[in-house]
């Protein structure tokens, strides 16, 4: 497989740096400028992660509903907090927090969408039917934020094959898939069903 890289004019800013102590405990924040798009993206760590043979990543798209509003539509919230819990159990290991609100598409659009589902539309053909694609994320910023802090192999906490490919394709090597199971519930199920239906995610939906 070829590796893709992104030039030196548009890899990311040397991060801003700081600690950050959080209810489930300290992490090192490191801040990053895509310079392409001007986003900010974001990366906890604890440990050092130089000298650990593939630490525990998790690759987070942002979900302002879920990650702060609580939302019970998706299970971003709580895959976020068991990505944090889990790290900080291990000693060591990184959480990629991406600006890629709703798949890529943006919070607005993603507010329509969710107009579309009330209605009766799954999460995917809701993107559909305003013209947007399924999915547009994208991962090679992810991998070069690791590539940055000196990570070249992860155990990948996911659930979605598209994020696995991704890094792998940007470089990183993913030694171990880590199945990330948290917040499924009643008011998801379709949304998550969709997920393994329609989007390749790995998910055991009998417990549901």
């Amino acid at each position: 497989m070829m590796v893709l890289s992104l030039p030196p004019e548009h890899q990311p800013t040397v991060p801003a740096t700081a600690n950050l102590p959080t209810e489930f405990g300290t992490f090192t924040l490191r801040a990053f400028v895509d310079p392409i798009d001007g986003a900010e993206h974001a990366l906890l760590s604890v440990g050092d992660l130089t000298k650990a043979h593939a630490p525990l990543v998790r690759i987070h798209s942002e979900c302002l509903t879920g990650d702060a509003f609580g939302s019970l539509k998706c299970d971003c919230g709580p895959q976020l907090r068991l990505a944090m819990r889990t790290i900080q159990k291990a000693g060591v290991g990184a959480i990629v927090y991406l600006r890629q609100e709703g798949r890529g598409i943006g919070l607005f659009a993603k507010v329509q969408a969710y107009h579309l589902q009330d209605k009766g539309y799954d999460t995917l053909d809701a993107n559909l039917a305003l013209g947007l694609p399924a999915d547009a994320r994208t991962y090679g910023i992810a991998a070069e934020m690791l590539h940055s802090i000196g990570v070249d192999s992860v155990r990948l906490m996911t659930n979605n094959p598209l994020k696995r490919k991704g890094l792998v394709e940007h470089g990183i090597h993913v030694e171990d898939r880590v199945q990330h199971l948290a917040g499924q519930g009643r008011h998801n199920i379709r949304y998550l069903q969709t997920k393994a239906e329609r989007m390749g995610h790995i998910l055991p939906m009998g417990g549901v």
